[in-house]
């Protein structure tokens, strides 16, 4: 079988970048290449530059000019938006793999949490607003709770501020969409990465490309890993993954991708601290308190297939289609303060830690398909980019509970059902017990369904991209979805339909040929009872009100203007934003109650408001130093609210201030180190969308996630151009830290520990 061999571009293209011409002068060649070319033909020569960046050239990318999303076709520095883009280089330096920790260190990205009845998993807050339905993968919503890694990642880009236009329903503070590895025709690779640390930390991925024909290729990526916590012993994170992708190039105009995806996450999660109100801060070296039957675990399966052709020079056709199942599913443990009760037999009255459980499952079967097509027109003396797309989405999830028996109680508190039977892990002297993991001894059932949850959605829209004069470019996009929902909860079934509008404006103005000013007004819609984790609990997202009330909702309403610039400096090789801007979320469906458990319903009485500035550069600021960061400054306040007392204060899961930075400096061949730095201003607990807790007795908030920072490094030594050793150090300094608090406090995450990690990657 002959293999393809690169053109003769790419091959001056490696010789330069081997002679460390680096990053941004491929993609700067890239750009040129496809000058005069076909839509295939680029796309050919594109690949092959992927392969000498990714597998031929020991020197990382730390920035990406494209979008992943074949519908935004401006480059990024000319998209009119704030857009990050996490490339592959960059992650695997970072260390971080679960796609959780990968957003988590990111500027205006914060973690919520899980409780009973809001599903434990991956829960992302971008600028102040709840995006756990707003993550995407090659542009196709992923929805249900899930864990989520990064090995068959090829990057990420997280899209900051309301993108209805694009995403559909959501995507209220903006969206997550992860671009996969896919196989390519144009060359044959393999790389195993294999790795040890710290924790019993092991893990081994394999990425291989195999050409078949001229026409053919098939890629796999596989993973397995297995790690305690860092500094929490005994809490554990397994992952089991593949993806197989096939591609199949019949002509030069016709394209087709397949791919399966399988992940099977089971872990043993840490509910972490609890936030101590006497002390006004969290509970600090907690003990592991987790119970030998606690799990957490995520299974995924995915099938996608991709059709791309070239109908003729200005005209293109591209359809994306899934069907998927997940399945999540937890027992897991809490740890909070109480008091044994006067009528304990072991210590009455006596200050102790209790363990309670927050348990359930949900399993999600979805399919979901993305026609559009491509028209490269004039018309009114102007060159349009037209984007016409139909979209259709079927989503079924199926939400219920375990049957647990607790066999063992060991001391009686005091609460607001009376007193109950408990399980206390100090004894009667404020020491820890023995055995505290087995302390509950739960039978474990999986119990009935209570919440089946099914949204079908048709969508069409309509994009344009046109010069207006030689520095006036603008982006115009109208949206609509068409809904049909139902929500079967234990007690109501609530049945509606709607159509959701949505629209986005862009303005980009250069200033000279290397900078540029923007603006951009976008919207964004979601509906009552959205997120499908929830039943009728209202607080998180859930069901508000009865069924004649859901059904009489008005859809919560965002508005975002944006005013920004972007640059390419250092000679185009490193890029350079900054921008200001308002969201104002209406319409906001709240829950009242006569306590922070019982949700009455209020309808569409809610609004909130987040502005402020944010700031990133990637790329390389010489052809040794690399560089991606970013920072927000942001500000968030209630407008209006059903109760009054809550107008005027900040929302829930929000940091005013957050900043990332992660560094690479390569002084030679053989030889790269670097790092990166997380900071994260303090938090408010509560509910999403929502004020965080106050007290007004004190004219403080009540739940504090205190601010932190994190320390990472790397190092990167080339033993041969086949061979490389990477050394990580996790937080370096080894701070304890929180990332998240429940709207009580109950529980609050607890970051990871040091950990130090070596790994191994061999090229063939």
């Amino acid at each position: 079988m002959k293999n393809k061999t690169l053109t003769m571009g790419a091959q001056t293209i490696a010789a330069a970048l081997a002679f460390g011409h680096g990053a941004a002068f491929a993609q700067t060649q890239e750009t040129e290449i496809c000058k005069d070319k076909t839509e295939a033909e680029c796309k050919a020569q594109q690949d092959e530059i992927e392969l000498i960046r990714i597998h031929g050239v020991q020197q990382s990318i730390y920035r990406y000019d494209k979008s992943g999303d074949p519908r935004r076709l401006a480059d990024l520095v000319d998209t009119p938006q704030t857009i990050s883009v996490l490339t592959q280089d960059q992650i695997q330096e970072s260390g971080k793999t679960d796609l959780e920790d990968i957003l988590a260190a990111q500027a205006g990205v914060t973690l919520g949490t899980g409780e009973n009845g809001n599903a434990f998993g991956d829960r992302y807050v971008i600028r102040g607003h709840e995006a756990r339905s707003d993550v995407f993968v090659d542009g196709l919503r992923d929805p249900g709770m899930t864990t989520r890694e990064s090995f068959a990642t090829e990057r990420v880009e997280i899209t900051k501020g309301p993108s209805s236009t694009f995403a559909g329903r959501g995507s209220s503070g903006g969206a997550v969409n992860s671009i996969t590895k896919k196989a390519s025709t144009s060359y044959n690779f393999g790389r195993v990465d294999a790795a040890i640390g710290t924790d019993e930390h092991t893990r081994l991925t394999v990425d291989l490309n195999k050409t078949l024909t001229e026409n053919s290729a098939i890629r796999v990526n596989a993973l397995t890993s297995q790690e305690d916590k860092p500094g929490r012993e005994g809490i554990e994170r397994g992952r089991d993954g593949v993806q197989l992708s096939y591609v199949l190039n019949p002509n030069d105009r016709l394209s087709f991708i397949g791919d399966v995806y399988y992940l099977n996450a089971e872990d043993k999660p840490d509910l972490g601290s609890y936030y101590d109100r006497d002390a006004g801060y969290p509970l600090e070296d907690i003990p592991v308190y987790a119970q030998d039957d606690d799990f957490q675990n995520s299974e995924v399966t995915t099938f996608t297939f991709r059709t791309e052709y070239e109908i003729s020079d200005n005209v293109r056709f591209y359809n994306a289609t899934r069907a998927g199942n997940t399945e999540n599913e937890y027992v897991t443990t809490g740890m909070s303060a109480t008091t044994r009760d006067d009528s304990d037999e072991t210590a009455p009255g006596v200050d102790t830690l209790r363990l309670s459980t927050h348990q359930g499952w949900q399993e999600v079967d979805y399919f979901t398909t993305q026609f559009n097509f491509f028209w490269d027109t004039s018309f009114a003396g102007l060159d349009h980019r037209l984007v016409f797309g139909f979209e259709y989405s079927d989503e079924s999830v199926d939400n219920g509970v375990f049957d647990i028996e607790n066999l063992n109680t060991n001391c009686a508190i005091g609460g607001r059902r009376g007193v109950s039977q408990s399980y206390c892990i100090l004894d009667g002297d404020g020491n820890l017990i023995d055995n505290i993991g087995s302390l509950m001894d739960r039978t474990i059932e999986r119990g009935d369904e209570d919440a089946l949850f099914d949204i079908e959605t048709y969508a069409i829209y309509a994009m344009d991209t046109f010069a207006l004069t030689d520095k006036l470019d603008v982006f115009f996009g109208l949206r609509m979805d068409s809904y049909d929902y139902s929500n079967q909860t234990s007690s109501d079934l609530y049945e509606f339909s709607d159509e959701l509008f949505n629209g986005h404006l862009g303005l980009v103005y250069d200033i000279t040929e290397h900078g540029n000013v923007y603006a951009s007004y976008s919207t964004a819609t979601n509906i009552n009872g959205g997120e499908s984790d929830l039943g009728a609990n209202c607080g998180y997202g859930g069901l508000c009100g009865t069924p004649e009330q859901a059904a009489q909702a008005d859809p919560e309403h965002v508005e975002n203007i944006e005013i920004g610039t972007k640059w390419m400096l250092f000679d185009e090789k490193l890029m350079a934003n900054a921008s200001i801007f308002r969201i104002t979320k209406s319409d906001v469906h709240e829950s009242i109650g006569e306590d922070d458990y019982s949700t009455i319903g209020t309808l569409n009485t809610g609004e909130n408001r987040v502005e402020g500035v944010e700031f990133g550069v990637s790329g390389d600021i010489t052809e040794k130093f690399s560089v991606q960061a970013s920072a927000a400054f942001m500000d968030s306040e209630v407008l209006d609210s059903f109760t009054e007392s809550n107008i005027g204060l900040a929302l829930s899961n929000f940091a005013d201030e957050s900043f990332y930075l992660q560094l690479r400096y390569q002084p030679n061949e053989k030889f790269a180190f670097g790092g990166d730095y997380t900071y994260k201003s303090e938090m408010f607990g509560g509910q999403p969308d929502t004020a965080a807790g106050y007290n007004a007795d004190t004219g403080e908030y009540s739940i504090v996630v205190p601010d932190y920072q994190v320390f990472n490094l790397f190092a990167n030594y080339y033993a041969s151009e086949k061979l490389t050793f990477r050394v990580n150090i996790g937080n370096l300094f080894d701070e304890e830290y929180w990332t998240a608090a429940y709207r009580s406090g109950a529980f609050m995450y607890i970051g990871d520990g040091r950990n130090v990690t070596g790994t191994v990657n061999y090229e063939f």
